[in-house]
């Protein structure tokens, strides 16, 4: 009993086979919360699905349930820049976890986000997250009442749900990190004043910097600090530098971000310091080639992955809306010392 063969398994086959009505196959295999079927008929029901291979047809389903089982993501430069590949991964992954399918659009290149979301609206997708490579403030066009819309790592003036990396946790576990390994003498690369005071450039640099600060204020230590127009290893090259020559008995840099870093690393090498020995270094980003820097280097990491996640579960109703922080864990590698003399911090997320 069941499909014949060369055609493709209909509800009614699946019914046949389990010995169920169509009605009731519909309920369970469209995971409808109404049905009151049992567990062992549910399972029965799915059992026979798999036997015969059955897959809903999208088309039929659309029409029935008025939905197209799509998300739309629309992001500025995610899709082609390789440092947050991440977020295309949780998308598609969360996406598919559910049972959607994922329509990308890109709008680097001089494309309009206005243009994108329409086409996005126009295909009639379930529900749209806006991706953004920067966290950072943007406004939203107009979308279709009702549709839901998530913005991950980005915040709007209509204050539209959004996901975004818990920044100011992680300056605080970059500073506890140091503290907690002796470290008294720290300079840090990276303040960028116009940057932070503009939530159009940035919405979370600040609360980095505001995290480290407060951290190690807390423990009486007045690092020395060098502001920066860019986050650039050119820039953490001279300012290291800079820094160096002003305060030799520095035992540890926090860079900006990773980049940054990686011009310190070039700097302390030449005057033939070793990173993690005379001075220690430690960053944010978890850029691909931290793990590949001698020693690794010891990074707090841009949860872009987590973040799109999140931002389909919230799209989904499988959490509630508003503004989610995701944590930035702290990867450790090899680039700080511990000098001992440790401070007795609160601890910080360590992976």
């Amino acid at each position: 009993m069941g499909a014949r063969a060369g055609r493709r398994p209909t509800l009614a086959d699946v019914a046949e086979r389990a010995g169920m009505s169509k009605a009731a196959v519909s309920m369970v295999l469209n995971d409808r919360p109404d049905s009151r079927l049992s567990a062992d008929a549910a399972d029965r029901i799915r059992a026979a699905a798999d036997e015969l291979g059955y897959r809903p047809n999208p088309a039929a389903q659309s029409l029935r349930l008025g939905k197209t089982r799509t998300i739309g993501f629309v992001s500025d430069e995610v899709t082609v820049t390789r440092f947050a590949s991440g977020m295309i991964r949780g998308v598609l992954d969360a996406a598919r976890e559910h049972g959607y399918t994922v329509l990308m659009s890109e709008t680097a290149g001089g494309h309009d986000l206005s243009d994108a979301v329409q086409s996005m609206t126009d295909r009639r997708v379930d529900g749209l997250l806006i991706g953004l490579m920067a966290a950072r403030l943007i406004d939203v066009p107009a979308v279709p009442a009702g549709l839901p819309l998530v913005l991950v790592n980005g915040i709007s003036p209509d204050g539209h749900a959004s996901v975004l990396p818990d920044e100011r946790v992680a300056g605080e576990d970059v500073a506890h990190h140091l503290l907690d390994r002796g470290h008294r003498e720290i300079g840090i690369i990276g303040d960028l004043p116009d940057v932070a005071s503009d939530p159009r450039r940035s919405a979370t640099i600040a609360e980095r910097f505001d995290g480290i600060t407060k951290t190690l204020a807390g423990a009486g230590v007045d690092a020395i600090r060098l502001d920066v127009s860019a986050w650039q290893p050119g820039v953490g090259y001279d300012s290291t530098c800079r820094l160096l020559d002003a305060h030799p008995g520095l035992t540890a840099l926090i860079a900006g971000n990773d980049s940054v870093a990686f011009g310190i690393y070039q700097a302390l090498t030449e005057r033939g310091l070793r990173v993690g020995h005379d001075v220690s270094v430690i960053s944010f980003d978890d850029d691909e080639f931290a793990a590949y820097q001698r020693p690794g280097l010891t990074t707090a990491r841009l949860p872009y992955e987590e973040m799109a996640k999140c931002g389909v579960d919230m799209l989904l109703g499988r959490r509630g809306p508003g503004q989610a922080r995701i944590a930035m864990p702290l990867i450790v590698r090899d680039s700080v010392r511990d000098l001992g003399g440790a401070y007795a911090s609160p601890g910080a997320a360590v992976t």
